[in-house]
């Protein structure tokens, strides 16, 4: 055994809060559920009708820092979620149903001279994951501890936006498993590619200000900007909390 799961997390709408979740169950070729079910298209979007479209046709926390300290969680019927921000009242909604209610309560925290929030889409097929094909992310929590002892300071995870997060492999070990199968509690995935960092990471979760560099802690401490990987789903399986961890030959 080489570490076990020790967070799950989703993001039902893309850049836009994240839900912990106890367990997952995992499809071969699918990713998270509910995980990026929703994304925001803003003004200056050029996105592909015939398919994927890259994140920056997505109103994101790159360009908007306040985004990152929204909290979302999704209702058991599949169209509703809670949304919650320090400095934005609560708010139920179903966002591509009442569009019109979730752009008025995010447009606050989209800045002026950025491009602005207006339609939300939904892919139930497949979310809106960064990656031309469907993935999951995965995170090292020794790598986390390490970035955050390079600052100084503890960070929150959700910096990252990993779905799951694994504690027991060394540091920067997950970078090695690129090209690897792992297997997770029953499922069994695919490492395809490090996860290329950008200025989202510097957003704090609680306060959506930026608030620490970790993409030069990235760049000085060890010469890249990646943290976490990117998995393909290859069989299907239940992911509970504490589920182990195992590198395939």
């Amino acid at each position: 055994m080489t570490g076990t799961v020790a967070a799950i997390w989703r993001h039902p709408i893309k850049s836009h809060g994240a839900e912990a979740l106890e367990t997952a169950t995992l499809s071969r070729g699918g990713t998270l559920p509910g995980d990026r079910l929703w994304a925001v298209l803003h003004d200056a979007a050029k996105p592909n009708p015939e398919g994927w479209s890259p994140c920056a046709n997505f109103a994101r926390v790159a360009k908007a820092p306040a985004l990152a300290a929204i909290r979302a969680r999704l209702h058991p019927d599949g169209q509703t979620v809670t949304l919650t921000h320090p400095d934005r009242p609560d708010l139920d909604v179903a966002p591509d149903r009442e569009a019109d209610a979730f752009l008025a309560w995010v447009e606050p925290l989209v800045p002026a001279d950025r491009a602005q929030p207006v339609a939300v889409l939904r892919n139930d097929a497949r979310g809106f994951t960064d990656t031309p094909e469907p993935t999951i992310s995965l995170c090292n929590l020794a790598s986390h501890r390490a970035v955050s002892q390079k600052l100084g300071r503890e960070l929150s995870p959700l910096r990252w936006r990993g779905n799951i997060w694994l504690d027991g492999p060394a540091l920067w070990e997950e970078l090695e498993w690129v090209g690897r199968r792992i297997a997770l509690g029953t499922a069994e995935l695919e490492v395809t590619e490090p996860i290329a960092r950008c200025t989202a990471t510097m957003a704090n979760p609680e306060t959506g200000r930026r608030d620490a560099d970790t993409l030069a802690a990235l760049e000085t401490g060890w010469g890249h900007r990646n943290f976490g990987v990117y998995a393909v789903v290859t069989r299907d399986g239940e992911v509970p909390l504490g589920a182990e961890l195992r590198v395939l030959p």
